[in-house]
């Protein structure tokens, strides 16, 4: 490696893969360099989420990042850790300084059955990474209270305000969501680049019927890009936009083979990346890119920090823990900072590395997730635990 990736550390089970992934599967064949930065939750609340914000501006300036799966605290969490207050989703300061687009596809692997039996080919998911609940503002409000929406200029004059709700007996909460033309227009011509350059139609549903102002921005602005930028390409590769309400996105989906580009609103996104991911196998085999509409990427696994199987390590107890997710976070990570910098050497190994995970599982060996999914005439499947999982993927190599 010439130029370093930014390297985002988690917490709990996929903190002990990470290690564990760089030291029998990458640091053996790589030189590596890294920019490191402890997002794990302790060292979050000791900085007050100012690392969370440093290792963003990182990637802006290094171009490529691999993050770890990190604690969203709730509640109970702000008690286990004894935190300063409930820090926001790390996902969601990144993608708000990246203004990126999430990509998430299903890793295949020859004997994983798929949940839904019509889904011979990938469904990837693009889901935006700006705004909606991710970056909301919220509040309680008591009973005789109101909340408005206020709409001011530069200066702070109020140009007009509408009520959301007077609340009754009991009080109740609210939340004011937001999103800007620029971001939807990047998430927009994001779609339609990828899009292009896996061969894949495009799906976006949202809810314009009910949401007339705020979902249906979502909507115009697509059409708007498609036509003025994608369509004549679109056509000519015999390919296709469909814009359609998010519920019937979700009832085609169902009954379709896969191989399209499902684009999905930030929350959507959030539900159906996992949605999907379960039904090709399991949460531990998919992959997940933030793109930036400034050529900047991080990859990172598409699931959280397995709380359970960490317990269980604490406790001295093996665990079977997927490390494929994360372990494909780093190969696209190399990959990418391959490509960026002609280190053709860098992009083969990470290649390689990916052949010998899918390779592995093929072959009969994998984690306890994976047993109850894998059908084979000729091969029998054998559970292995976290590490030995991870040796036997270096066997391959």
């Amino acid at each position: 490696m010439s130029t370093p990736l930014v390297e985002m550390d988690g917490d709990e089970m996929t903190r002990v893969v990470w290690r564990l992934i760089k030291e029998i599967l990458i640091k053996p064949y790589v030189d590596l360099k890294t920019e490191y930065y402890d997002l794990g939750l302790v060292n979050r609340n000791e900085t007050c989420d100012k690392v969370t914000e440093q290792a963003a501006l990182a990637t802006k300036r290094l171009g490529v990042a691999v993050k770890c799966a990190t604690i969203t605290p709730n509640r109970q969490r702000v008690e286990e850790y004894n935190l300063k207050e409930m820090w926001k989703s790390p996902n969601g300061t990144i993608r708000r300084i990246l203004d990126g687009t999430v990509f998430r596809a299903p890793i295949l692997a020859k004997g994983i059955k798929s949940y839904v039996q019509g889904w011979a080919k990938p469904i990837t998911i693009a889901r935006h990474a700006y705004g909606d609940v991710y970056n909301c503002i919220e509040d309680a409000a008591n009973a005789g209270e109101s909340a408005f929406i206020v709409i001011t200029d530069k200066n702070g004059n109020e140009l007009r305000r509408k009520l959301i709700h007077t609340f009754g007996e009991g009080g109740g909460v609210c939340q004011g969501v937001h999103n800007t033309n620029k971001s939807i227009e990047s998430f927009a011509k994001s779609c339609f680049s990828y899009a292009l350059s896996q061969n894949l139609p495009v799906w976006f549903g949202a809810k314009d019927t009910i949401s007339k102002t705020y979902d249906h921005r979502f909507k115009d602005i697509f059409e708007e890009v498609y036509e003025k930028d994608f369509k004549a390409e679109f056509e000519k590769r015999g390919l296709y936009y469909l814009y359609t309400l998010i519920d019937d996105v979700v009832a085609r989906a169902v009954r379709s083979s896969g191989g399209f580009l499902w684009v999905c609103k930030n929350y959507d996104g959030d539900v159906m990346s996992d949605m999907v991911a379960t039904a090709y196998g399991s949460l531990g085999m998919m992959t997940s890119v933030l793109v930036s509409p400034y050529g900047v990427y991080e990859f990172e696994a598409a699931h959280g920090t397995v709380t359970r199987h960490y317990y269980k390590y604490l406790n001295g107890e093996e665990t079977s823990t997927n490390s494929v997710a994360t372990l494909f976070a780093w190969t696209g990570a190399l990959k990418k900072r391959g490509e960026l910098d002609g280190n053709l050497s860098l992009v083969g190994f990470a290649e390689k590395l990916e052949r010998a995970a899918i390779e592995t599982i093929e072959a009969g060996f994998m984690t306890g997730d994976l047993i109850p999914l894998f059908e084979s005439k000729t091969v029998k499947a054998q559970k292995l635990s976290t590490e030995d999982f991870l040796k036997k993927i270096a066997e391959k190599i």
